[in-house]
């Protein structure tokens, strides 16, 4: 079985929305192969550092919400 790592990244990237703070703060809990190909994506900043948390990108940021929505919620009735 070869892995889509692209659709891996947007599952990872739409979780990060879940946890936002800060405004644009996502707790980092998740797996790093993903975190550093949405850094090498320009869509956070380094996660290899120290803070709990990563920062996202502007860019990372609408499409973090972006798929947030459209993998996780459902349609309005």
């Amino acid at each position: 079985m070869e892995m889509d790592t692209d659709k891996i990244d947007n599952a990872v990237l739409g979780l990060l929305w879940l946890t936002l703070h800060e405004e644009r703060r996502a707790w980092k809990g998740l797996d790093w192969d993903a975190l550093d190909r949405l850094h090498q994506k320009g869509l956070i900043a380094n996660p290899a550092n120290k803070a709990k948390s990563v920062v996202l990108t502007d860019e990372g940021l609408r499409r973090a919400e972006e798929l947030f929505r459209t993998l996780f919620t459902r349609p309005a009735p």
